[in-house]
Parts: C-alpha cells; sequence; structure tokens
C-alpha cells in the first residue's frame, strides 16, 4: 500500500481484527509506549475492535507527560528573570508545576512564546540580540535532531543569547526500568513509531531476550496498529517473542543515521528525572563539552530560584498521573478524571497534552465503550 487512505479501509481493518480474534486464545496484556499510539487507538475504536483477550494499557510515551514538576519549576523560574524570553512548544504553557504554570508567568508579565520549531526560537533570539531567549527543550529521540540542529546553527552563526533548557528523554533505558520495576506484568509492547524511525529497531533487542516479552513496532493508522497487535498476538501464542518492524515504511533496523549523527553532535547521555518514574539512569540527553555555553541551567544557575522556597512541592492531590505513565492504572481508575479534572482545568499534565492518555480517554472514551471494551468482531 502506497497511501495514509489504504490504511484507514474499514473493511481490511474489520478483517485484519477477525485474523486477530482467530488466533487470540489466552488473556494477553498489551502497552502502547507512544501518547500517539494511545490517541489513535482511541480515535479509531482499537480497543473496541480487537478481543476481549487483549487488554491495552497506556505507557509513557507523551514528553510534556513524564517532565518532572522539579523540571518544569526550573522553567517557569526562568520566565522570571529579568530579560528572558522563554520559548516552548504549545503544550507545555498550561503544565502545572509547584506553584505555577508557564501561562500563569505570562500573565504575571513574563515573556513566554510558542513556537513551532527550534529553529524558531533561534530567529526569535537573533531578532532580539538583548535579551536572552531559552528554549524548553523536551521530548524524546523525535525531537531531540532538530533541537541538536538549532545548537549547532547558533553555535556556527554565533548567537550569542540563544539557550537550551534540555529535559530530553531517551526511550529504551525508560522502558528497561519501567520493566525491571515489575509493577505491571506486560506480554507484548507497541513499540513507537516516530522514535523508532529514528533509532531503528535493533536498540530494543534487550525486551525479548531478557524480558521475554514480545516486541513490535508501529505506524499511527488503524491498519498500522492492528498489523502491529496481530504480530505481537502470534509472539505471544507462539512463545517466541522477538522484535517486529510493523512500519516498514518508516522504521529501518539501524534508524537514521543523519539524525543520530546530530543528536551525537550536540548532546551526551545523563540521568533524567521523570514524573511518576525518578530519576532513570542514562535516559536523558544533556548539551555536551562543545556546546556547554547554550545549556541554560548551567547559564543562568547562579540566578535560578523557586517560590515561595527552594524545594519543590509535590504532585497535585489525588493525581495519578504518574500511576497512569508506568500502566498502573487507567485514567477511569482515577478519581479526579473527568470531574476535578478536565482538559479545560487540567490537575495534571496527562490531561493537559495533546498526547496524554487522560486526555485521550476525555476525549474518545465513554462509560459504555469501557464497559464493552474488546469483542465487537
Amino acid at each position: 500500500m502506497k497511501f495514509i487512505d489504504e490504511y484507514q479501509n474499514s473493511e481490511l481493518a474489520k478483517g485484519l481484527a477477525r485474523e486477530i480474534a482467530n488466533h487470540s486464545t489466552k488473556p494477553i496484556r498489551l502497552m502502547e509506549f507512544c501518547g500517539g499510539h494511545t490517541h489513535a487507538i482511541m480515535r479509531y475504536g482499537i480497543r473496541q475492535l480487537v478481543p476481549r483477550t487483549i487488554e491495552m494499557r497506556s505507557g509513557p510515551g507523551c514528553p510534556v507527560c513524564v517532565t518532572a514538576t522539579s523540571d518544569l519549576d526550573k522553567a517557569i523560574a526562568l520566565a522570571g528573570l529579568p530579560g528572558v524570553i522563554i520559548t516552548t512548544f504549545g503544550d507545555m504553557i498550561r503544565v502545572p508545576g509547584s506553584y505555577s504554570t508557564l501561562q500563569q508567568a505570562k500573565a504575571e508579565g513574563a515573556d513566554v512564546r510558542v513556537v513551532y520549531s527550534t529553529l524558531d526560537a533561534l530567529e526569535i533570539a537573533k531578532a532580539n540580540p538583548k535579551r536572552s531567549v531559552v528554549f524548553i527543550g523536551i521530548g524524546f529521540e523525535t525531537t531531540a535532531p532538530t533541537i541538536a540542529a538549532s545548537i549547532t546553527k547558533a553555535y556556527q552563526e554565533t548567537v550569542e543569547n540563544f539557550y537550551v533548557l534540555s529535559l530530553l528523554k531517551l526511550t529504551p533505558p525508560v522502558m528497561r526500568a519501567l520493566l525491571n520495576l515489575g509493577e505491571v506484568k506486560l506480554d507484548g509492547i507497541i513499540g513507537p513509531g516516530h522514535v523508532s524511525v529514528i533509532i531503528g529497531s535493533s536498540p530494543y533487542e534487550f525486551i525479548p531476550k531478557n524480558h521475554n516479552i514480545a516486541f513490535a513496532i508501529s505506524g499511527f493508522e488503524a491498519l498500522d496498529i492492528l498489523l502491529c497487535i496481530d504480530k505481537l498476538v502470534r509472539q505471544i501464542e507462539s512463545g517466541h517473542p522477538k522484535v517486529e518492524i510493523a512500519y516498514s515504511r518508516g522504521v529501518r533496523p539501524e534508524g537514521n543515521a543523519k539524525a543520530l549523527e546530530l543528536m551525537n553532535e550536540a548532546f551526551e547521555v545523563d540521568d533524567a528525572n521523570w514524573r511518576g518514574i525518578g530519576v532513570v539512569s542514562q535516559s536523558g540527553l544533556k548539551i555536551n563539552e562543545k556546546y556547554r555555553r547554550f545549556d541554560a541551567e548551567k547559564a543562568f544557575a547562579g540566578l535560578l530560584r523557586f517560590a515561595p522556597s527552594d524545594e519543590p512541592a509535590s504532585e497535585s492531590k489525588g493525581c495519578r498521573c504518574g500511576d497512569i505513565l508506568r500502566g498502573v492504572a487507567t485514567p477511569l481508575e482515577c478519581k479526579l478524571f473527568g470531574g476535578l479534572c478536565t482538559p479545560e482545568n487540567p490537575v495534571g499534565p496527562c490531561m493537559v497534552s495533546s498526547e496524554g492518555a487522560c486526555a485521550a480517554y476525555c476525549q474518545y472514551e465513554s462509560p459504555r465503550d469501557s464497559e464493552n471494551s474488546g469483542g465487537r468482531i
């Protein structure tokens, strides 16, 4: 197939769902790592198409959601510094920190601007040479190359007032950490499509080898996801888990060499703090020594102060975003969901972000859907 609408063909989807039902004989639990997959699964009604033998959980693949409160507090503190322009992707602006949000900081007079790419932030820096422009660098391996490109471009053009607060996360290390925690028994994982375009399929080999868990990388259309589930079910039923690519039009085993080269040029691997998980060893990217002068955390270290105290507060009371990111709970198990916590008045980031599981459930799920999940063939 060559065209996107072919991957949305309802008759082909129903036929593939029947195939899955025909050879799915035992209860299994799958986790989709990527927040984009969560929204696609909900939008296309995949959970209602697959048989009741298959339970699906969401994982920590939402970059806004996994940004730790303490890291968000740093971004808000930077916004309060005189002469600083904060640039960020749109989802970040409403995520609650310990005491405030970037949106509230903007309302109080901070210069906070939403951009669509890191190069937009660099252009703002060039247009405002007497001010410091900080880009809040969130994301996984998908966005890391573009952020790296903005840093190297700033270096080449000797832009002195451009900085990045690198909150970038790496996917395979947090998968390893979650599986080592053992809180949720998983039989298979739907691997992230966009991340895997960059890093390839090889970095996931430890999952079937060390954990005996099936793994297949999916695209984002209905047939992509159903094909991926079909591959996972067949692996699990046969007792031979492995890494497979169900998104061959986008992913190669070796990944994208140019993108990886860009990442390696500007960044080095470091520990990272994940919301709901904690500090995960070697799961983040920090700006390396060559480009250290663009590191906002280093550049403004002596000026950053949290208010009203130096210790960030804990997560909002009752919010289960951390549990949802680990797959321990679904959004429907959070007492705040749909009541105190809505897209218009979000308590936690899982309801704020366009990739958050709570936002997906709120947009697409109904009580009837939840009761009848599975077995609509």
